[in-house]
């Protein structure tokens, strides 16, 4: 799998977050990534960030919690 250039929130794709990292998918290191990413974005802690489907594939559910 390709890694992007740059971690960033690509905008949005058939009523989808797209999130591009450039961590290697490799031990939950882009999901990780992904997370932070989410995170980021959304202006709330990293740990608000749950991935609670999809880990070993591109496409994720994520839960974000306060």
């Amino acid at each position: 799998m390709t890694r992007a250039r740059k971690d960033e929130v690509a905008g949005e794709r058939n009523g989808r977050l797209l999130v591009r990292t450039t961590a290697p998918p490799v031990e939950g290191q882009a999901n990780d990534a992904v997370r932070r990413i989410v995170a980021e974005h959304f202006d709330v802690p990293t740990r608000s960030v749950e991935c609670i489907s999809g880990s070993h594939s591109r496409d994720k559910v994520l839960r974000i919690s306060e």
